[in-house]
């Protein structure tokens, strides 16, 4: 899952970073709504952690003019405003999900977790593709119930599939999910990485649509 972390703290902005990096996600930060705004045209991200009060400007009317303009990304509002009707107005602009600092870091990640599950249609962590099972709040994959060892990179890229699994994803969206991980994303290392994939799951896990990318298909 590819996360964008909006907040201004440095503190609390590493923590959270390393925090959700650790989980398997890729994550990029900004401190500051208009770097938020260009990151958003050029890329695209599962989920959005925003903080409410920032440098140059008002979190919530951020999520608003996102909204008002068809944006449909999972945004959690992360901030210090405590009060019930702090919450209302959160959750009313169009935020999922709203955690008042401090909060527990283990905390945060079920809760981007569960958010990134309801907008992939699977509620439940558990899914089952062929003779697999995933399990996305563990971040793991069984094959006939053994488990199945995937890199970090490996399964940052397979459950860019999971959740969407009616979806042809490119190449270069498949790219946007590496580029966090701090090296460079060489122009053979989407193929690489699904031939890693195919040789771990099933050769028919990921399919190729030629010209247009890959999506997910159904192991034996």
């Amino acid at each position: 899952m590819r996360v964008l972390l909006i907040e201004d703290d440095t503190v609390l902005g590493t923590a959270v970073r390393d925090q959700i990096k650790a989980e398997g996600h890729s994550v990029d930060w900004v401190t500051r709504l208009d770097e938020a705004g260009d990151y958003l045209v050029s890329a695209s991200y599962d989920l959005l952690l925003l903080d409410l009060m920032l440098p140059d400007g008002r979190g919530l009317k951020f999520l608003r003019e996102m909204r008002g303009r068809g944006d449909v990304t999972p945004v959690i509002i992360l901030t210090a405003m405590d009060q019930i009707s702090d919450r209302i107005e959160g959750l009313n602009a169009g935020a999922d999900d709203y955690m008042v600092k401090p909060f527990d870091l283990s905390e945060l990640s079920a809760r981007l977790a569960a958010v990134a599950r309801r907008y992939s249609g699977n509620p439940n962590p558990l899914i089952t593709i062929g003779n697999l099972e995933v399990d996305l709040a563990a971040r793991s994959v069984r094959k006939e119930g053994k488990l199945v060892p995937l890199t970090a990179r490996e399964w940052v890229l397979f459950e860019a599939f999971v959740h969407r699994p009616a979806q042809i994803l490119s190449k270069s969206q498949l790219e946007e999910r590496l580029y966090s991980f701090g090296s460079e994303v060489e122009s053979n290392t989407i193929e690489v990485h699904i031939s890693r994939l195919r040789k771990k799951l099933d050769k028919n896990t990921i399919q190729t649509v030629r010209g247009m990318g890959y999506r997910l298909g159904g192991a034996k």
